[in-house]
Protein backbone atom coordinates (compact mmCIF):
# COMPACT_ATOMS: atom_id res chain seq x y z
CA UNK A 1 0.00 0.00 0.00
CA UNK A 2 1.51 3.45 -0.74
CA UNK A 3 0.70 6.97 -2.29
CA UNK A 4 1.87 9.92 -3.24
CA UNK A 5 0.82 13.25 -2.01
CA UNK A 6 1.80 15.66 -4.25
CA UNK A 7 0.86 19.55 -4.93
CA UNK A 8 0.07 21.39 -7.39
CA UNK A 9 2.51 23.80 -6.65
CA UNK A 10 4.02 24.91 -3.35
CA UNK A 11 2.75 26.57 -0.27
CA UNK A 12 -0.24 24.45 -1.01
CA UNK A 13 -0.29 22.96 2.17
CA UNK A 14 1.34 19.82 1.69
CA UNK A 15 3.00 19.08 4.93
CA UNK A 16 0.21 19.83 7.29
CA UNK A 17 -1.78 17.49 5.54
CA UNK A 18 0.49 14.95 5.07
CA UNK A 19 1.51 14.89 8.21
CA UNK A 20 -2.06 15.16 9.36
CA UNK A 21 -2.54 12.11 7.08
CA UNK A 22 0.29 10.10 8.56
CA UNK A 23 -0.77 10.63 12.70
CA UNK A 24 -4.62 9.87 11.36
CA UNK A 25 -3.17 6.10 9.99
CA UNK A 26 -0.65 5.96 12.22
CA UNK A 27 -2.47 3.57 14.62
CA UNK A 28 -2.10 0.80 11.07
CA UNK A 29 1.26 1.48 10.57
CA UNK A 30 2.62 3.84 8.57
CA UNK A 31 6.03 4.54 6.87
CA UNK A 32 6.94 8.07 5.78
CA UNK A 33 8.84 9.49 3.02
CA UNK A 34 9.91 13.11 1.96
CA UNK A 35 10.35 13.69 -1.73
CA UNK A 36 13.94 16.09 -2.11
CA UNK A 37 16.69 17.30 -0.03
CA UNK A 38 14.85 18.07 3.33
CA UNK A 39 15.94 17.59 6.55
CA UNK A 40 12.39 19.23 8.30
CA UNK A 41 9.52 18.03 7.16
CA UNK A 42 10.75 14.35 8.01
CA UNK A 43 10.99 14.99 11.65
CA UNK A 44 7.00 16.44 11.38
CA UNK A 45 6.96 12.66 9.82
CA UNK A 46 8.75 10.64 12.25
CA UNK A 47 7.03 12.52 14.94
CA UNK A 48 3.40 11.46 13.48
CA UNK A 49 4.31 7.94 12.96
CA UNK A 50 6.73 6.73 15.26
CA UNK A 51 8.50 5.62 12.31
CA UNK A 52 11.95 7.54 11.10
CA UNK A 53 10.87 9.51 7.88
CA UNK A 54 13.46 8.74 4.68
CA UNK A 55 14.74 11.04 1.76
CA UNK A 56 13.62 9.80 -1.80
CA UNK A 57 15.62 11.89 -4.44
CA UNK A 58 16.25 11.45 -8.16
CA UNK A 59 18.70 13.74 -8.72
CA UNK A 60 20.75 11.99 -5.41
CA UNK A 61 19.72 8.31 -6.33
CA UNK A 62 19.48 6.05 -9.84
CA UNK A 63 15.47 4.84 -9.83
CA UNK A 64 17.38 1.30 -8.89
CA UNK A 65 18.68 3.05 -5.20
CA UNK A 66 14.71 4.93 -5.21
CA UNK A 67 13.23 1.59 -5.30
CA UNK A 68 16.13 0.21 -2.88
CA UNK A 69 15.57 2.72 -0.52
CA UNK A 70 11.89 2.56 -0.11
CA UNK A 71 11.46 -1.15 0.06
CA UNK A 72 14.68 -0.86 2.52
CA UNK A 73 12.42 1.69 4.65
CA UNK A 74 9.52 -0.36 4.51
CA UNK A 75 11.26 -3.49 5.64
CA UNK A 76 12.96 -1.43 8.85
CA UNK A 77 9.29 -0.14 9.86
CA UNK A 78 7.67 -3.51 9.09
CA UNK A 79 4.88 -0.96 8.49
CA UNK A 80 1.34 -1.57 5.90
CA UNK A 81 1.75 1.49 4.41
CA UNK A 82 3.81 4.52 2.53
CA UNK A 83 2.78 7.81 2.81
CA UNK A 84 4.85 9.81 0.11
CA UNK A 85 4.57 13.36 0.84
CA UNK A 86 5.97 15.06 -2.19
CA UNK A 87 8.25 18.19 -2.96
CA UNK A 88 7.02 21.78 -4.43
CA UNK A 89 4.99 20.95 -7.26
CA UNK A 90 4.11 17.60 -8.75
CA UNK A 91 6.52 17.93 -11.83
CA UNK A 92 8.72 20.48 -10.48
CA UNK A 93 12.78 19.57 -10.52
CA UNK A 94 16.07 20.83 -11.87
CA UNK A 95 14.75 20.92 -15.62
CA UNK A 96 11.93 22.55 -17.20
CA UNK A 97 11.07 19.62 -19.51
CA UNK A 98 12.64 16.31 -17.33
CA UNK A 99 11.48 15.01 -13.95
CA UNK A 100 15.29 14.75 -12.31
CA UNK A 101 14.25 16.16 -8.79
CA UNK A 102 10.35 16.07 -9.06
CA UNK A 103 7.68 14.41 -7.32
CA UNK A 104 6.78 12.79 -10.51
CA UNK A 105 10.14 11.38 -10.76
CA UNK A 106 9.75 9.14 -7.88
CA UNK A 107 5.96 8.50 -8.38
CA UNK A 108 7.90 6.37 -11.76
CA UNK A 109 10.20 4.87 -10.16
CA UNK A 110 8.02 3.02 -7.65
CA UNK A 111 5.24 3.03 -9.44
CA UNK A 112 2.98 4.83 -7.09
CA UNK A 113 -0.83 6.26 -7.49
CA UNK A 114 -0.64 9.90 -7.11
CA UNK A 115 -3.67 12.35 -4.96
CA UNK A 116 -3.01 16.27 -5.91
CA UNK A 117 -3.35 18.35 -3.16
CA UNK A 118 -4.31 21.64 -4.48
CA UNK A 119 -5.32 25.03 -2.86
CA UNK A 120 -8.83 25.76 -4.52
CA UNK A 121 -9.20 28.85 -2.49
CA UNK A 122 -11.60 30.77 -5.07
CA UNK A 123 -11.52 27.91 -7.17
CA UNK A 124 -14.73 25.82 -8.77
CA UNK A 125 -14.70 25.11 -12.28
CA UNK A 126 -10.78 26.14 -12.61
CA UNK A 127 -9.84 23.36 -10.60
CA UNK A 128 -11.40 20.71 -12.70
CA UNK A 129 -9.13 22.21 -15.34
CA UNK A 130 -6.27 21.88 -12.92
CA UNK A 131 -6.50 18.74 -12.41
CA UNK A 132 -7.00 18.00 -16.16
CA UNK A 133 -3.84 19.73 -17.01
CA UNK A 134 -2.02 17.54 -14.56
CA UNK A 135 -3.17 14.60 -15.45
CA UNK A 136 -2.47 15.65 -19.55
CA UNK A 137 1.01 16.51 -18.93
CA UNK A 138 2.02 13.09 -18.49
CA UNK A 139 -0.33 10.29 -18.87
CA UNK A 140 2.47 7.77 -16.72
CA UNK A 141 2.33 9.34 -13.72
CA UNK A 142 -1.32 8.36 -12.19
CA UNK A 143 -3.31 10.60 -10.62
CA UNK A 144 -5.85 8.85 -8.77
CA UNK A 145 -7.54 11.00 -6.49
CA UNK A 146 -7.39 14.93 -5.34
CA UNK A 147 -7.54 17.13 -1.64
CA UNK A 148 -8.55 20.29 -1.88
CA UNK A 149 -7.02 22.66 0.53
CA UNK A 150 -8.49 26.29 1.99
CA UNK A 151 -11.90 25.62 1.14
CA UNK A 152 -13.92 28.18 2.37
CA UNK A 153 -17.56 26.55 3.33
CA UNK A 154 -19.44 23.20 2.63
CA UNK A 155 -21.08 24.33 -0.38
CA UNK A 156 -17.62 25.38 -2.20
CA UNK A 157 -16.49 21.84 -1.49
CA UNK A 158 -19.25 20.54 -2.28
CA UNK A 159 -19.24 22.30 -5.64
CA UNK A 160 -15.70 22.16 -6.55
CA UNK A 161 -15.73 18.04 -5.83
CA UNK A 162 -18.91 18.07 -8.48
CA UNK A 163 -16.52 19.90 -11.39
CA UNK A 164 -13.58 17.63 -10.42
CA UNK A 165 -15.12 14.69 -10.85
CA UNK A 166 -17.28 15.40 -13.50
CA UNK A 167 -14.93 16.84 -15.86
CA UNK A 168 -11.88 15.32 -15.11
CA UNK A 169 -12.80 11.27 -13.55
CA UNK A 170 -10.77 12.14 -10.60
CA UNK A 171 -12.39 11.08 -7.11
CA UNK A 172 -11.84 14.00 -4.50
CA UNK A 173 -10.99 12.52 -1.13
CA UNK A 174 -11.89 15.59 0.66
CA UNK A 175 -11.32 19.03 1.14
CA UNK A 176 -9.89 21.31 4.24
CA UNK A 177 -11.33 24.35 5.81
CA UNK A 178 -9.56 27.64 5.87
CA UNK A 179 -8.38 27.33 9.43
CA UNK A 180 -5.95 29.64 11.25
CA UNK A 181 -4.96 26.79 13.62
CA UNK A 182 -3.72 24.71 11.00
CA UNK A 183 -1.29 26.86 9.76
CA UNK A 184 2.50 25.99 10.55
CA UNK A 185 5.08 28.07 11.66
CA UNK A 186 8.31 29.27 9.63
CA UNK A 187 11.67 29.84 9.44
CA UNK A 188 14.04 31.10 6.59
CA UNK A 189 14.92 27.38 5.96
CA UNK A 190 11.32 26.09 6.06
CA UNK A 191 9.09 24.75 9.15
CA UNK A 192 10.76 25.09 12.79
CA UNK A 193 12.88 21.50 13.45
CA UNK A 194 10.57 19.42 15.70
CA UNK A 195 13.57 19.65 18.27
CA UNK A 196 12.44 23.48 18.64
CA UNK A 197 8.42 22.95 18.75
CA UNK A 198 7.64 21.95 22.69
CA UNK A 199 3.70 22.07 21.58
CA UNK A 200 4.27 19.95 17.70
CA UNK A 201 2.73 16.91 19.23
CA UNK A 202 -0.38 18.87 19.76
CA UNK A 203 -0.29 20.83 16.49
CA UNK A 204 0.03 17.22 14.94
CA UNK A 205 -2.96 16.03 16.96
CA UNK A 206 -5.12 18.87 15.70
CA UNK A 207 -3.90 18.06 12.21
CA UNK A 208 -4.72 14.37 12.78
CA UNK A 209 -8.35 15.53 13.80
CA UNK A 210 -9.23 18.16 11.06
CA UNK A 211 -8.27 15.39 8.43
CA UNK A 212 -10.25 12.59 10.40
CA UNK A 213 -12.92 14.97 10.24
CA UNK A 214 -12.99 16.56 6.68
CA UNK A 215 -10.89 13.62 4.56
CA UNK A 216 -11.90 9.92 3.54
CA UNK A 217 -9.65 8.08 4.71
CA UNK A 218 -11.18 4.71 3.68
CA UNK A 219 -11.43 5.93 0.07
CA UNK A 220 -7.52 7.35 0.39
CA UNK A 221 -6.73 3.98 1.59
CA UNK A 222 -8.70 1.99 -1.03
CA UNK A 223 -6.47 4.08 -3.56
CA UNK A 224 -3.01 2.74 -2.02
CA UNK A 225 -4.90 -0.84 -1.73
CA UNK A 226 -4.67 -0.22 -5.86
CA UNK A 227 -1.35 0.35 -6.18
CA UNK A 228 0.33 -1.72 -8.97
CA UNK A 229 3.36 -3.74 -8.58
CA UNK A 230 6.75 -1.88 -8.51
CA UNK A 231 8.76 -2.64 -11.15
CA UNK A 232 12.39 -2.52 -11.59
CA UNK A 233 15.47 -3.74 -10.45
CA UNK A 234 17.33 -2.33 -6.96
CA UNK A 235 20.81 -0.72 -6.80
CA UNK A 236 23.26 -0.38 -3.58
CA UNK A 237 22.86 2.75 -1.92
CA UNK A 238 26.25 2.91 -0.53
CA UNK A 239 29.73 0.91 -0.48
CA UNK A 240 30.52 -1.10 2.37
CA UNK A 241 34.22 -1.84 3.11
CA UNK A 242 35.14 -1.36 6.59
CA UNK A 243 35.16 -4.36 8.76
CA UNK A 244 36.63 -3.04 12.03
CA UNK A 245 34.39 -1.88 14.70
CA UNK A 246 35.00 2.30 15.27
CA UNK A 247 33.20 4.59 17.25
CA UNK A 248 31.75 7.57 15.77
CA UNK A 249 30.26 10.90 17.49
CA UNK A 250 27.34 12.29 16.28
CA UNK A 251 26.70 16.13 17.30
CA UNK A 252 22.91 16.42 17.62
CA UNK A 253 20.56 18.99 20.07
CA UNK A 254 18.90 22.10 19.38
CA UNK A 255 21.81 23.83 17.03
CA UNK A 256 22.60 20.40 14.71
CA UNK A 257 19.41 18.09 14.07
CA UNK A 258 20.40 17.94 10.21
CA UNK A 259 20.86 14.12 9.08
CA UNK A 260 19.21 11.70 6.77
CA UNK A 261 19.01 8.55 8.65
CA UNK A 262 20.94 6.75 5.35
CA UNK A 263 23.96 8.50 6.20
CA UNK A 264 23.46 6.82 9.84
CA UNK A 265 22.78 3.41 8.64
CA UNK A 266 25.55 3.65 6.35
CA UNK A 267 28.24 4.38 9.01
CA UNK A 268 26.43 1.54 10.56
CA UNK A 269 26.78 -0.84 8.05
CA UNK A 270 30.58 0.10 7.87
CA UNK A 271 30.55 -1.15 11.58
CA UNK A 272 30.45 2.15 13.10
CA UNK A 273 28.75 2.37 16.76
CA UNK A 274 27.31 5.64 16.68
CA UNK A 275 27.34 7.92 20.16
CA UNK A 276 24.59 11.10 20.28
CA UNK A 277 26.43 14.36 22.23
CA UNK A 278 24.92 17.58 22.43
CA UNK A 279 28.00 20.73 21.69
CA UNK A 280 25.32 23.23 23.99
CA UNK A 281 24.79 21.11 27.01
CA UNK A 282 27.84 18.73 27.22
CA UNK A 283 31.06 18.96 28.52
CA UNK A 284 33.34 17.80 26.19
CA UNK A 285 33.04 14.85 23.37
CA UNK A 286 32.15 11.17 24.18
CA UNK A 287 34.64 8.43 23.92
CA UNK A 288 35.09 8.31 19.85
CA UNK A 289 37.16 7.62 16.85
CA UNK A 290 35.82 10.09 14.78
CA UNK A 291 33.27 12.67 14.32
CA UNK A 292 29.93 13.94 12.62
CA UNK A 293 28.71 17.12 13.16
CA UNK A 294 25.29 18.08 10.50
CA UNK A 295 23.60 20.88 9.64
CA UNK A 296 21.12 22.69 11.61
CA UNK A 297 20.58 26.65 13.17
CA UNK A 298 23.81 27.04 15.07
CA UNK A 299 23.25 30.74 14.47
CA UNK A 300 19.79 30.53 16.23
CA UNK A 301 22.04 29.08 19.37
CA UNK A 302 25.39 30.78 18.94
CA UNK A 303 25.44 32.25 22.63
CA UNK A 304 25.12 28.88 24.21
CA UNK A 305 27.78 27.32 22.02
CA UNK A 306 30.20 29.95 22.45
CA UNK A 307 29.20 29.23 26.46
CA UNK A 308 30.58 26.03 26.35
CA UNK A 309 33.80 26.22 26.12
CA UNK A 310 34.64 22.75 26.99
CA UNK A 311 33.15 21.59 24.67
CA UNK A 312 34.78 24.00 22.03
CA UNK A 313 38.24 23.49 23.48
CA UNK A 314 37.51 19.14 23.27
CA UNK A 315 36.90 19.59 19.99
CA UNK A 316 39.41 21.73 18.73
CA UNK A 317 41.89 19.07 20.32
CA UNK A 318 39.97 16.33 19.16
CA UNK A 319 41.50 18.12 16.10
CA UNK A 320 44.99 18.89 16.90
CA UNK A 321 45.25 14.85 17.74
CA UNK A 322 44.49 14.26 13.96
CA UNK A 323 41.42 12.65 14.86
CA UNK A 324 38.51 12.82 11.42
CA UNK A 325 36.17 15.88 12.00
CA UNK A 326 33.36 16.09 8.94
CA UNK A 327 31.45 18.76 9.18
CA UNK A 328 28.08 19.79 6.75
CA UNK A 329 27.03 23.43 6.50
CA UNK A 330 26.17 24.13 10.55
CA UNK A 331 28.91 22.34 11.20
CA UNK A 332 31.29 24.31 9.08
CA UNK A 333 30.10 27.51 10.90
CA UNK A 334 30.92 25.66 14.29
CA UNK A 335 33.80 24.37 12.90
CA UNK A 336 35.11 28.66 11.99
CA UNK A 337 36.78 31.06 14.23
CA UNK A 338 33.38 32.77 15.01
CA UNK A 339 29.73 32.91 14.17
CA UNK A 340 28.35 36.70 13.96
CA UNK A 341 30.73 37.56 16.48
CA UNK A 342 30.33 34.59 18.83
CA UNK A 343 33.58 32.19 19.43
CA UNK A 344 33.35 28.78 17.70
CA UNK A 345 35.50 26.21 17.58
CA UNK A 346 38.52 27.79 15.63
CA UNK A 347 39.75 25.03 14.06
CA UNK A 348 39.25 27.42 10.67
CA UNK A 349 40.71 30.71 11.29
CA UNK A 350 37.88 32.64 9.29
CA UNK A 351 34.71 34.22 10.52
CA UNK A 352 31.24 33.25 9.36
CA UNK A 353 28.67 35.54 9.18
CA UNK A 354 24.50 35.52 8.93
CA UNK A 355 22.51 37.39 5.89
CA UNK A 356 19.45 38.13 5.03
CA UNK A 357 19.29 36.63 1.40
CA UNK A 358 20.64 33.06 0.81
CA UNK A 359 23.95 32.88 -0.37
CA UNK A 360 23.42 29.18 -1.13
CA UNK A 361 20.19 27.15 -2.87
CA UNK A 362 21.53 24.24 -5.01
CA UNK A 363 21.76 20.61 -6.11
CA UNK A 364 25.70 19.85 -6.20
CA UNK A 365 28.07 18.28 -8.50
CA UNK A 366 31.55 18.07 -6.67
CA UNK A 367 34.80 16.33 -7.90
CA UNK A 368 36.84 15.56 -5.03
CA UNK A 369 40.39 17.25 -5.71
CA UNK A 370 42.86 15.50 -2.93
CA UNK A 371 42.07 11.88 -1.03
CA UNK A 372 40.13 13.33 2.27
CA UNK A 373 38.10 11.64 4.46
CA UNK A 374 34.90 10.79 2.77
CA UNK A 375 36.21 10.28 -0.99
CA UNK A 376 39.22 9.84 -2.78
CA UNK A 377 41.04 12.15 -4.73
CA UNK A 378 38.60 12.54 -8.58
CA UNK A 379 35.44 10.87 -6.66
CA UNK A 380 32.60 13.10 -8.35
CA UNK A 381 29.78 13.26 -6.17
CA UNK A 382 26.34 15.22 -5.53
CA UNK A 383 24.93 16.92 -2.80
CA UNK A 384 22.64 20.07 -2.11
CA UNK A 385 23.53 23.80 -0.25
CA UNK A 386 21.10 25.87 1.28
CA UNK A 387 22.30 28.82 3.65
CA UNK A 388 22.00 32.09 4.52
CA UNK A 389 25.81 32.33 5.43
CA UNK A 390 29.43 33.56 4.44
CA UNK A 391 32.90 32.51 5.24
CA UNK A 392 35.24 35.45 5.34
CA UNK A 393 38.11 33.46 3.85
CA UNK A 394 41.34 34.72 3.80
CA UNK A 395 44.63 33.33 2.32
CA UNK A 396 45.12 30.17 0.48
CA UNK A 397 43.00 27.48 2.16
CA UNK A 398 43.02 24.11 0.68
CA UNK A 399 39.98 22.86 -0.34
CA UNK A 400 38.91 19.27 -0.98
CA UNK A 401 36.44 20.23 -3.86
CA UNK A 402 35.71 21.85 -7.00
CA UNK A 403 32.47 22.79 -7.18
CA UNK A 404 31.03 21.70 -11.22
CA UNK A 405 27.27 22.38 -9.87
CA UNK A 406 26.61 24.72 -7.40
CA UNK A 407 28.24 27.63 -5.39
CA UNK A 408 30.53 26.26 -2.50
CA UNK A 409 32.23 28.39 -0.51
CA UNK A 410 34.80 30.75 -2.61
CA UNK A 411 34.67 30.89 -6.25
CA UNK A 412 33.66 27.40 -6.84
CA UNK A 413 35.64 25.66 -4.43
CA UNK A 414 34.67 23.81 -1.01
CA UNK A 415 35.21 21.43 1.55
CA UNK A 416 38.13 23.12 3.90
CA UNK A 417 40.52 20.60 5.34
CA UNK A 418 42.89 20.92 8.12
CA UNK A 419 44.89 17.84 9.43
CA UNK A 420 41.81 15.16 9.49
CA UNK A 421 38.90 17.64 9.37
CA UNK A 422 36.85 18.52 6.50
CA UNK A 423 34.05 21.04 6.43
CA UNK A 424 31.38 21.83 3.80
CA UNK A 425 28.40 23.53 2.88
CA UNK A 426 27.34 20.26 0.97
CA UNK A 427 25.10 18.43 2.37
CA UNK A 428 25.38 15.17 1.54
CA UNK A 429 23.03 11.99 1.30
CA UNK A 430 25.12 8.53 1.76
CA UNK A 431 23.31 7.12 -2.20
CA UNK A 432 24.73 10.66 -3.02
CA UNK A 433 28.50 9.84 -1.86
CA UNK A 434 28.27 5.91 -1.87
CA UNK A 435 32.02 6.32 -0.53
CA UNK A 436 31.37 8.38 2.40
CA UNK A 437 30.44 5.99 4.99
CA UNK A 438 33.26 3.53 4.29
CA UNK A 439 35.75 6.40 3.77
CA UNK A 440 34.95 8.38 7.17
CA UNK A 441 35.16 5.19 9.05
CA UNK A 442 38.27 3.66 7.69
CA UNK A 443 40.37 6.47 8.23
CA UNK A 444 38.65 6.66 11.86
CA UNK A 445 40.03 4.00 12.59
CA UNK A 446 43.86 4.79 10.62
CA UNK A 447 45.12 7.80 12.65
Amino acid sequence: MRVVLAGSGSAVGKTTIATGIMRALSSEGVQPFKVGPDYIDPSYHTMATGNPSRNLDSFFMSEGQIREAFIRGMEASNARMAIIEGVRGLYEGISPINDVGSTASIAKALNAPVVLIINSRSLVKSAAAIVLGFKALDPEIKIEGVILNQVKNRRHYLKTKKAIEELSDTIVVGGIPRREDLKVEQRHLGLVPTVERENLKFSIEKWANAVKEYIDLDELKNIMKNAERIKGEREPLWQVKNHKKVKIGIAYDEAFNFYYIENLEALEDNKASLYYFSPIHDEEIPDVDGIYIGGGYPEIFAKELEKNTSMRNSIRKFHEDGKPIFGECGGLLYLSRSLDGHEMCNIFPYKSTMTRKVQGLSYVIAKSEIDNIISPKAQIFKGHEFHYSNIQITGNPQFAFKIQRGKGIKEGMDGLTSKKTLASYIHIHAASCPTFAATLTSNALNQ
